[in-house]
């Protein structure tokens, strides 16, 4: 009998690698000048997971360069609450990149991304954890009926919704909150999308699959937001020139029409001169057309840079965070 050769021999398998087993629900919120929410904010998330019956879960916080104590006191709450995973960045980059690396790092089958600064409490989770499995959608996302705050807020985050909606090709419900609640394979279809100039709102709309919105209430925030006026118009302009070419289309349209109207205007003129000697210049009407020259032109220009310096940045290929410790 042939002796048998090593080919024949079985091969051992490898022990296969198992991940730790993922959470029923992560909670993803960040941090900047929080401290004043965070002991209400924690509790709120425990009652609502309490109320839920939801044992198996994780609290993912985001340092995003937060300057009060509010990372020293999360840190020393995870005595208390084991599941509670902090993620440090290395500055402060920004809401929608805080958020995004919040995402990256929750492994819950189901991700709520929520603010805590209390305008929307964390209670609300018990509705959209009803609403998710009530019809099986992939994402519930939260939207006012009716928005908070003074006049001027009021009128501002409507129009940006309305301008928003106007210029881009891809719609977004109106007034829409940061709190939603989603699946997990919506939440890894949402972090293939590579875009480096961040507007969640848009990369949420745009990716599809089925949402549902569900009207919340949102109170006023205690003390000063950090959404100020300017960082409101820098994220409209972020957000239309990340999701739209509309307003370049919309130059050439306006440059188009300019152009047709002077050169008409100049006939005109050429004809006034011909039949009566005079052009009907002065002055003052040329001072005003120059005027308005220079000033569409540099429009022209500040918006093509715009968009040069959304190409730049993507080119750039750059981490939108960097990450410096994560406490799990």
């Amino acid at each position: 009998m042939m002796p048998t050769t090593l080919q024949e021999l079985p091969q051992s398998q490898p022990p296969q690698v198992l991940g730790p087993p993922r959470p029923q629900i992560s909670i993803v919120s960040t941090l900047y000048r929080s401290r004043p929410f965070l002991e209400d904010f924690l509790a709120s998330c425990l009652e609502a997971l309490r109320r839920l019956a939801i044992v198996d879960f994780e609290i993912v916080l985001v340092n995003d360069g937060s300057p009060d104590d509010s990372l020293d006191y999360v840190l020393a709450r995870r005595q208390d609450v084991a599941q509670l995973v902090v993620v440090d960045l290395s500055r402060n980059f920004g809401h929608h990149h805080a958020m995004q690396a919040g995402l990256r790092e929750a492994r819950g089958d189901l991700v709520f991304l929520i603010d805590c600064d209390l305008e929307v409490s964390p209670l609300t989770l018990c509705s959209f954890h009803d609403k998710l499995h009530e019809t099986g959608c992939d994402m519930v996302f939260g939207y006012q009926e009716k928005r908070k705050g003074s006049w001027f807020e009021q009128i501002s985050g409507g129009l940006f919704w309305k301008g928003f909606n106007l210029l881009s090709e891809t719609k977004i419900p109106e007034n829409i909150v940061t709190e939603r609640l989603m699946n997990r394979r919506f939440v890894d279809a949402l972090l293939q999308l590579g875009d480096h100039n961040l507007f969640l709102g848009g990369m949420m709309s745009w990716t599809g699959f089925h949402q549902i919105g569900l009207a919340v209430g949102k109170s006023q925030r205690s003390g000063a937001s950090t959404y100020t006026l300017f960082k409101r118009v820098n994220l409209m302009i972020n957000a239309v020139s990340s999701f739209s070419a509309q307003p370049l289309v919309w130059l050439f349209n306006f440059g188009a029409l300019v152009t047709f109207a002077s050169f008409s205007y100049t006939i005109y003129l050429v004809i006034r001169k011909l039949l009566f000697g005079d052009s009907l210049l002065g002055f003052t009407s040329v001072m005003g057309l120059i005027a308005l020259s220079l000033g569409i032109l540099t429009m022209a220009i500040g918006l093509v840079g715009i968009y040069l310096g959304k190409v730049f940045t993507q080119v750039q290929n750059r981490p939108t965070y960097i990450v410096k410790d994560i406490h799990r």
